[in-house]
């Protein structure tokens, strides 16, 4: 990290930096795309990894904080913070050196009214074009009459605008989004292979793809919003409605970063369930996807057998935590109850059936001819655009990229297992399809290796009523059911965040859909749609 500091330090020298949990360094944003362009192209640096891009509202001013990290190796991580005054807020893009800062840079905008200058599209992501303030802003007027509940069904935009910067001035421009002759065909805003609302307007040449407008905020919830006025215990159930195919494991990712920052110790028990909980949570969303990517292209009967291997998960679940899609297990400290008698038994009697029924899987439909020709080919991701739309999980990893969390920086149980990451190069429908498949089995594995070695002991440390975090920032990354999720905290040393932010994975996965359906047949839109496996609550928090 000291060439780091010295390469920064030679490009940037009004930077600051500062050791925090990463190395911080704050720059102002006539110098941020210096800094970005170094750290990102920089042979020594190679930042290619833009993990989180977070507005912030700091009272006297705007800001935005980066968290960088490089694909050859995700611990290594570095900050960059910069800020800017509140009446004409503008920071330049960094879209065309990270792809996943695209969407992101959209959502602070509508959430901040930062503008990113040079951006491409300066839409509002989640929030429609005729709402009035900032909502993630302090100073926000949240009452209904500044934006009254209006049912009127008003058309799409057809422009967008760019602030654009030459000549020693920003200009405002604004430019149309479709040409007059586009053939566009709306894919939503409801669709089969969304797992949510999600609208496309894609415009056609023929049958062929050549671009994808992505709208989201259908069913956005202001879940950060609320989180502010929210004691850490009470935020925690906000996670189960993320990704709630990952409801576990995004719990478990909140409750690692409160407990990093009050220095809680976890009991080793619950830790043991807290991993085996996690793996159980991961094999139901693959089944889930599965099933559903099968259905999606005509194979009914693969749904419905998905569907019957999850229930018994599902009931696993109910047994221990009482309830099934949404746990509300994990708890600051640990777990809220001692797993049920009957819990090891039933585990252990699943492992050898779920096995079994994984090789029926493959008998039914990875072997059909007309599967593997839908799959096979389609829709190609490489590894340089996965990295460079955060594109994590099973669907990065059919790319080459090596971004399994649970191998580069362990946590709960997970030092203490053997398994394989599962990485394929081909990039296309069914590399991802595959991989899914595989990881099932490698949780099965993980599983078996714990189930019979849970520690004596407590299930949940003894915590304070009030939980208070230390002035400062925090961040937790966990590997979810998609791919990598994120916490970001920032602390005033008050019971209540100050600033919450969750990394969603499902929104990489989204973003990057434009690029890889140009050029693909129409047809094989919800083949691909299906193998990305997005789950749209986790977009629209």
């Amino acid at each position: 990290m000291e060439k780091i500091k010295q390469l920064i330090q030679a490009k940037v020298p009004n930077a600051t930096m500062e050791e925090k949990e990463f190395l911080t360094v704050t720059v102002k944003p006539e110098d941020l795309r210096i800094l970005a362009q170094t750290l990102r192209y920089d042979e020594s640096a190679c930042f290619d990894y833009l993990v989180q891009l977070i507005g912030v509202d700091y009272g006297d001013s705007l800001g935005v904080v980066y968290l960088l990290s490089t694909s050859k190796d995700l611990n290594s991580c570095i900050v960059i913070k910069t800020t800017t005054d509140r009446e004409n807020p503008m920071i330049p893009t960094v879209s065309d050196i990270w792809g996943t800062a695209n969407l992101n840079e959209r959502e602070v905008f509508g959430f901040f009214g930062i503008h990113f200058i040079d951006h491409p599209d300066m839409r509002h992501l989640f929030l429609t074009e005729r709402w009035k303030g900032f909502p993630l802003r302090k100073d926000y007027d949240a009452s209904k009459a500044q934006n009254p509940m209006d049912l009127t069904s008003y058309p799409m935009p057809e422009t967008t605008t760019r602030w654009v910067s030459g000549e020693g001035a920003i200009k405002e421009e604004k430019i149309q989004l479709f040409k007059d002759d586009d053939y566009v065909l709306n894919i939503g805003p409801q669709h089969p292979a969304t797992h949510g609302v999600l609208h496309f307007r894609t415009i056609l040449e023929g049958e062929i793809i050549r671009k994808i407008d992505v709208n989201c905020g259908y069913i956005h919830r202001g879940i950060e919003k609320l989180s502010e006025s929210l004691t850490y215990p009470q935020i925690l159930h906000f996670t189960d409605r993320l990704d709630y195919l990952s409801a576990h494991i995004n719990r478990h990712a909140l409750c690692m970063c409160v407990e990093k920052a009050a220095e809680i110790e976890v009991p080793r028990r619950a830790e043991y369930i807290r991993t085996i909980m996690d793996e159980l949570s991961r094999i139901t969303s693959h089944l889930l996807s599965w099933g559903c990517m099968c259905m999606d292209m005509g194979a009914l009967t693969a749904f419905i057998y998905g569907m019957r291997d999850r229930e018994k998960v599902l009931d696993i679940f109910e047994e221990t935590c009482g309830g099934r899609l949404i746990q509300n297990y994990n708890v600051i400290g640990g777990v809220m109850a001692d797993i049920h008698p009957n819990f090891v038994n039933h585990v252990k009697e699943f492992i050898p059936y779920m096995r079994k029924n994984l090789k029926e899987y493959h008998q039914i439909y990875t072997g059909n001819v007309i599967a593997r020709q839908r799959m096979i080919g389609v829709g190609h991701l490489s590894q340089e655009t996965a990295v460079s739309f955060a594109v994590s999980g099973p669907v990065g990893r059919a790319s080459g990229f090596h971004c399994d969390l649970r191998k580069i920086a362990p946590y709960a149980a997970y030092n203490d297992v053997e398994f394989k990451e599962i990485v394929r190069t081909e990039g296309d429908c069914m590399a991802r399809y595959m991989n899914r498949l595989d990881e099932i089995e490698e949780s099965l594995h993980i599983i078996e290796q714990l189930i019979d070695k849970i520690p004596d002991g407590e299930f949940c440390a003894k915590t304070k009523a009030i939980i208070k975090l230390p002035e400062g920032e925090y961040f937790q990354r966990i590997e979810a059911a998609r791919g990598e999720f994120g916490v970001y905290i920032m602390s005033k040393g008050e019971k209540t965040p100050y600033r919450l932010k969750f990394r969603s994975p499902s929104m990489a996965l989204v973003s990057v859909m434009d690029t890889i359906c140009q050029g693909a047949k129409i047809a094989d839109l919800i083949t691909i749609g299906g193998s990305m496996d997005y789950v749209i609550p986790d977009i629209d928090r």
